[in-house]
């Protein structure tokens, strides 16, 4: 439970710190992002040179979840940042900018099965990549039609993304399972 909330306060503190970075500071969205991204950069060095790992799976002390939970508020801000230069001031809009970075997540996608890139680097790159495209396309999804959106609004959009949800849920169950039984038929063969 507390789990949830620490990643719910980080979401809600990146979006927070980014528009005052962004507008209240008068950054902008590219100045702050360059920030974030520059921050991001040396918390995560700084944390893989003390501990050894990035890893997520191999977060066994407290100096350690420090350093994640730092890494995951400076994604989530950095999330917001880039969101907004992508849509606002890039010249993208909300969809340009969601198939932008959807087109990266596919990069990184194919980069995972076709090469032997580090993981860890992989998620990271992934999991900063998600931000800005949650923004962006949550952006689509509920912005009026005549600002570049569907106009779904907020119950909309939360139909729209919980559909998708149950859809990558079913699906990974459906393989987890083809995968099992891959695996026990071929335990029988052996045996």
């Amino acid at each position: 439970m507390i789990y949830w909330l620490v990643i719910v306060s980080t979401s809600t503190a990146g979006t927070t710190m980014s528009d005052y970075m962004d507008r209240t500071l008068g950054l902008g969205y590219l100045k702050g992002s360059l920030i974030l991204i520059s921050c991001l950069i040396v918390v995560l060095a700084v944390w893989r040179y003390s501990e050894g790992t990035l890893s997520v799976n191999y977060i066994r002390t407290k100096k350690a979840e420090m350093f994640y939970w730092t890494a995951i508020l400076f994604s989530n801000t950095l999330g917001t940042a880039l969101g907004d230069f992508l849509a606002d001031s890039s010249g993208l809009g909300f969809l340009g900018g969601a198939i932008l970075i959807g087109s990266l997540l596919a990069l990184v996608v194919l980069v995972y099965y076709f090469t032997k890139v580090d993981r860890v680097v992989l998620f990271w790159i992934a999991f900063v990549l998600t931000r800005p495209f949650g923004a962006t396309f949550g952006d689509v999804l509920t912005k009026p039609i005549e600002r570049g959106g569907l106009n779904l609004g907020t119950i909309g959009s939360s139909i729209v993304l919980g559909a998708i949800l149950v859809i990558f849920i079913v699906y990974t169950a459906i393989k987890d399972r083809d995968v099992a039984t891959k695996r026990e038929a071929q335990q029988l063969e052996h045996a």
